[in-house]
C-alpha cells in the first residue's frame, strides 16, 4: 500500500457526485438495473435488483427486505421489514459483470432507525467515535483468494491444472495463464477509480491477490464487499469458482485479508488533517518511526488480538489457516501469537514504515465492515489509554496466543469489553454481541457434529 495521502478518486468527479441523484448517475452511465446491497453479520451480500425507473423511489424510501430470510441480521420472522437505505456516494457501475448493471451499498434501518445488527452501521459508529477524538482511519486491504473448480464428487482442484509448482508464488507463467481473469478484475477497479496497483500469484497453487489504493475506512470496506462480488462473478464467467474460504486445501497456504491501517486528522481537527502515525519530532523509543499515537494503536491491536479473532477470522475454517503448522511452501504466513515488529511478515502486526501498520491475522470469509470496525475500536482503545506495546520482535513473556478454534475465539470475544463493545456500540440494549456469539457457537457445533474422513481414518479400527 503506498504511503501517500488517502485516495479521493471516485467513479465520477467529486463535485458532480455530491449533487447528482442516484437515478441521474445511473442513467448517465447507461445503467438499467441497480443492486441495492447490504451485508449480514457473516458478510453475506444481500441485494434487490432495482430498475433505474425506480431509482428515485429507492433513494427516497429505501428497499424493503424480510430480514430473517436474509440470514444473520438479528431478526425473527415476526419482525418488521428491514429497509436498506442507499448511500449514493457508494454507487458503482459494473458493466463488466453485466451490461447495464450497478451496485449501491445500503445502511439497513428498522422502523426508521439504523439497525444495530448491520455491519455497515456498526462501522459508521466507530468512525464517528474516532472523529470525536479528532481522528480518522484510512484502510488498505489485500484481497486473497483461490481459483478452483469443483468435481462432481465435491472435491476441489486448482482451476489451472498447470499450476503445480512447489513454489508458485509470483510465478510469471501462472499469472499469464490467468491473464484474462486478473486483467478483467483490474480493469474494473481502474474504471472505478480505485487505483489498482498489482495482481500477483500467491503462495498456494491457484491462489491470487489483487490490490487497490487505500481510502477512508467505510469506502475500503464497501470496495472489498464489491470486489469480492466482482471477482466471483468474473471467475464464474470463465468456468471457475473464486473462493475466499481461508483454507480450502490442507497442504497449501491459506488466504488472509491483511488490513493496512493508518490514523489521520479528522475533518475539523484542531491539529490539522495530517498523518498521526509518523513520530516526527517525538521521541521514538522502539525505532520503528512511530509516534506515541502509532505505538498506542499497535498496543490496542495486540491487547485485544485474541478477542478480535472472533470478528477477523469468523469461520470454523479460519482456524485451519491460523493454526497451520506447515504448508507445501514451508511457511504459513499466518501469525499465532500477538506480537509486532518492523518489516517482518511473521508478526500479527507488521510495521513496514512509519505511515501504516499491517494487521495480518484476519481473512476474507467474513464481513469486511465488521473487521475494520473491530480493528478501529481496538486500536483506538490503545490510543486513548496510551498503551505501550513494549519492544518489538520475538514473542515477549506473556504475549497472548491467538485462539485455536472458533469456539475459543467466541469465548475470548465475550470476555473482552472493548471488542464486545464494538458489536454493542449502536444500541447496547439490542444484544448484538450475544447474538453474534451464539451464531458462531452454533456454527462451531454444527461443524463438530459432522463425521469427517479424518475421524474414520483415525478411529475406524483404533481398538
Amino acid at each position: 500500500m503506498p504511503s501517500t495521502a488517502p485516495s479521493t478518486a471516485t467513479s465520477t468527479p467529486v463535485a458532480s457526485a455530491a449533487t447528482q441523484s442516484l437515478a441521474s448517475r445511473a442513467r448517465a452511465d447507461g445503467v438499467r438495473f441497480i443492486l441495492a446491497t447490504f451485508t449480514t453479520l457473516s458478510g453475506k451480500p444481500c441485494s434487490k435488483l432495482v430498475p433505474v425507473a425506480a431509482a428515485d423511489e429507492l433513494e427516497a424510501e429505501g428497499c424493503g427486505f424480510a430480514g430473517y430470510a436474509a440470514g444473520a441480521i438479528g431478526q425473527v420472522p415476526t419482525d418488521p421489514d428491514l429497509i436498506a437505505v442507499p448511500d449514493v456516494s457508494s454507487y458503482t457501475p459494473l458493466p463488466s459483470v453485466r451490461e447495464g448493471l450497478a451496485m449501491v451499498q445500503c445502511d439497513p434501518h428498522v422502523n426508521g432507525v439504523p439497525h444495530p445488527f448491520a455491519p455497515r452501521v456498526l462501522l459508521r459508529k466507530q468512525i464517528r467515535r474516532a472523529a470525536e477524538h479528532g481522528l480518522a482511519l484510512s484502510v488498505g486491504a489485500e484481497v486473497e483468494y483461490f481459483l478452483v473448480q469443483r468435481g462432481a464428487d465435491g472435491t476441489l482442484r486448482t482451476a489451472d491444472t498447470a499450476d503445480d509448482a512447489d513454489q508458485p508464488c509470483y510465478d510469471a507463467r501462472g499469472l499469464t495463464r490467468m491473464y484474462e481473469h486478473l486483467t478483467a478484475v483490474s480493469d474494473v477497479m481502474e474504471q472505478l477509480g480505485w487505483g489498482p496497483y498489482a495482481s500477483d500469484h500467491e503462495d498456494g497453487n491457484g491462489q491470487f491477490e489483487q490490490n487497490f489504493h487505500y481510502a477512508d475506512a467505510l469506502t475500503t470496506a464497501d470496495r472489498v464487499t464489491t470486489l469480492r462480488y466482482v471477482i466471483q462473478m468474473l471467475a464464474e464467467q470463465r468456468g471457475m469458482v473464486a473462493t475466499f474460504m481461508p483454507k480450502p486445501f490442507t497442504d497449501r497456504t491459506g488466504s488472509g485479508m491483511h488490513l493496512h491501517l493508518s490514523l489521520w486528522g479528522a475533518e475539523g481537527s484542531p491539529d490539522g488533517p495530517g498523518p498521526r502515525f509518523p513520530a516526527g519530532t517525538e521521541d521514538d523509543p522502539y525505532g520503528l518511526g512511530l509516534s506515541s499515537t502509532g505505538y498506542g494503536f499497535v498496543a490496542g491491536l495486540l491487547a485485544h488480538a485474541p478477542a478480535l479473532q472472533g470478528l477477523l477470522a469468523s469461520t470454523v475454517n479460519s482456524y485451519k489457516r491460523t493454526g497451520a503448522t506447515s504448508t507445501a511452501s514451508g511457511a504459513t504466513w499466518a501469525p499465532r501469537s500477538a506480537t509486532y515488529g518492523g518489516n517482518d511478515r511473521t508478526h500479527l502486526v507488521r510495521v513496514p514504515d512509519a505511515n501504516r501498520v499491517e494487521l495480518r491475522s484476519g481473512d476474507g470469509a467474513g464481513s469486511a465492515h465488521l473487521a475494520v470496525a473491530a480493528a478501529l475500536g481496538s486500536g483506538l482503545d490503545g490510543v486513548l489509554r496510551r498503551l505501550d506495546p513494549g519492544a518489538p520482535g520475538a514473542r515477549p513473556q506473556g504475549a497472548p496466543l491467538l485462539p485455536r478454534t472458533l469456539l475459543d475465539a467466541v469465548h475470548l470475544l465475550e470476555a473482552d469489553p472493548v471488542v464486545k463493545g464494538v458489536l454493542d456500540a449502536v444500541d447496547p440494549t439490542a444484544g448484538v454481541a450475544d447474538y453474534y456469539a451464539q451464531l458462531k457457537r452454533e456454527e462451531f457445533y454444527d461443524w463438530h457434529s459432522r463425521v469427517s474422513a479424518w475421524e474414520v481414518d483415525r478411529y475406524l479400527t483404533v481398538v
